[in-house]
């Protein structure tokens, strides 16, 4: 059993948790993920690795509700316990020859960013951080943020925080600025990481996106979360989650992430039902 320390909510959508777990700790990296069980009856849900502690033998977690699995985990609390906390699994990011980097996260995928970004920034690299937001009331982890990387670039659909547009407009001002970078990583929905890819292609700026977002049981044997990559079938939760963007078919994965969109939101409504005490 796996103890909840730590539980906060950022905002409507997505919660922290801190959990002790000092074996995955120890070795633990940015761009792996856990797998976590909340009990015999759950399903398996890969989670990427948000912050981890070696000292403390602690391991954090930033979760969207958008999934029966997720809610569930929501109505956990500091205190209570997770049965399976299996980890790190995948691949680390690799950060040689990295010396000025733009870090791009959108959606959820800002959780993800931000280890990515501070790796980096403890390492000496000047690292551009920008990250995305439907509105104001949605911004998590400002103040981590500021802390992580040398320049920081908040946007937000709406415009509400005083800065409309996409992550990819910032991205593109800086491109157009002349600002010369050795990577850009980007992490988010399939069509932000998609969009990011085509803006740096024709800078030949290496370009590394995480496919984590379509990770299922994270061990490979599901087959969910195939890419194509160059032209070969690769998998995401064993040969990933990070892979050049440039070499990305984006398309294929744009197709199969849509497939189940049906049966997830059947799966929801059933545990909402059962929350709620309604029939499901």
């Amino acid at each position: 059993m796996y103890k909840i320390l730590e539980k906060q909510t950022l905002n409507e959508q997505v919660s922290r948790m801190v959990v002790h777990a000092p074996y995955v700790a120890r070795r633990a990296l940015p761009g792996q993920f856990i797998i976590l069980r909340i009990d015999e009856a759950g399903e398996r849900i890969p989670l990427t690795i948000a912050g981890y502690d070696r000292e403390q033998g602690t391991i954090t977690i930033i979760y969207q509700k958008v999934g029966a699995t997720t809610r569930l985990l929501d109505t956990l609390n500091a205190g209570d316990h997770l049965l399976d906390f299996v980890g790190p699994l995948g691949k680390a990011s690799e950060f040689e020859g990295m010396h000025k980097v733009a870090v791009v996260g959108g959606g959820l995928g800002v959780a993800i960013a931000y280890p990515q970004a501070k790796a980096l920034h403890d390492l000496g690299a000047e690292v551009d951080l920008i990250v995305g937001f439907r509105s104001k009331d949605l911004i998590i982890l400002e103040d981590e943020f500021h802390e992580a990387c040398t320049n920081l670039f908040v946007m937000t659909d709406d415009g509400s925080n005083g800065h409309k547009g996409f992550v990819t407009k910032a991205l593109e001002e800086q491109l157009k600025a002349g600002v010369a970078y050795d990577a850009v990583i980007a992490i988010g929905p399939l069509v932000m990481m998609k969009a990011v890819s085509e803006m740096t292609r024709p800078y030949g700026i290496r370009t590394i996106v995480s496919m984590n977002s379509i990770m299922i049981d994270g061990t490979g044997m599901c087959g969910g979360c195939r890419v194509i990559v160059g032209g070969e079938t690769k998998f995401a939760c064993v040969d990933g989650p990070d892979f050049d963007g440039h070499l990305v078919d984006f398309d294929s994965a744009l197709r199969r992430s849509r497939m189940y969109l049906e049966e997830e939101k059947a799966a929801t409504e059933r545990h909402v039902c059962r929350l709620t005490g309604g029939a499901g």
